[in-house]
């Protein structure tokens, strides 16, 4: 039987986090193409850190059905205008993960700082929710930035191996966008995205955690 009590909690200390994640996420997406010569994401306002400019509902809703995957309103970026038309769209693509995997590093620290001084014994009601969003954000942000390095597009992983394919090879590559939503959904419905990156996962929360 369902406890709403207990619902409400994991939502609540959940969405902070992810709000969090995905907004550092597409925002240093964007930083990275502006300082590589794309003003896109500038001039449309996106290099905010106002989640709500960020938000997807749907991905949302996503991560409060799976309570694992969700996704943000992706950065507009101009790759013709990047200084780099080689290798930029790969440094656009990992600054996402990359901003994740310093997230996940920088909560896995301060959370084990709370155990060792034993921080939430001096205030529970407000250090153990703090506590718990800590974990979760070592969580989410190691679940989003390992997902999102799975070599398919439109995923950073997937933009960062057509940067580095020859050009027919990328060009090809390319044409398989369209799909790309498509084989990822199929992926996570039927469980098969759990044998590609839960081991990754696994490793990760053990060594920060």
């Amino acid at each position: 039987m369902f406890d709403i009590n207990v619902i409400l909690k994991q939502i609540s200390v959940t969405l902070v986090p992810f709000f969090l994640a995905v907004t550092i996420h597409e925002v240093s997406h964007g930083y990275a193409a502006y300082f590589l010569g794309d003003r896109t994401a500038k001039d449309m306002g996106r290099l905010t850190l106002n989640p709500f400019a960020h938000i997807d509902i749907f991905g949302l809703l996503f991560l409060l059905i799976t309570q694992l995957f969700g996704w943000a309103k992706p950065i507009p970026v101009d790759f013709s205008r990047l200084k780099n038309r080689k290798y930029g769209p790969a440094l656009v693509a990992f600054a996402g993960p990359f901003s994740n995997f310093a997230l996940a590093i920088i909560s896995a620290i301060l959370l084990k700082m709370f155990v060792n001084f034993h921080v939430v014994e001096y205030n529970r009601f407000i250090f153990e929710p703090i506590s718990y969003m800590l974990f979760y954000s070592v969580q989410i942000n190691i679940v989003l930035g390992i997902f999102n390095m799975i070599p398919i597009l439109p995923l950073d992983g997937g933009r960062i191996l057509q940067s580095f394919l020859p050009y027919r090879m990328a060009y090809s590559f390319a044409q398989m966008e369209r799909y790309g939503f498509i084989i990822i959904l199929i992926l996570v419905i039927t469980g098969a995205i759990r044998y590609i990156i839960y081991p990754v996962i696994d490793l990760f929360m053990k060594i920060l955690l």
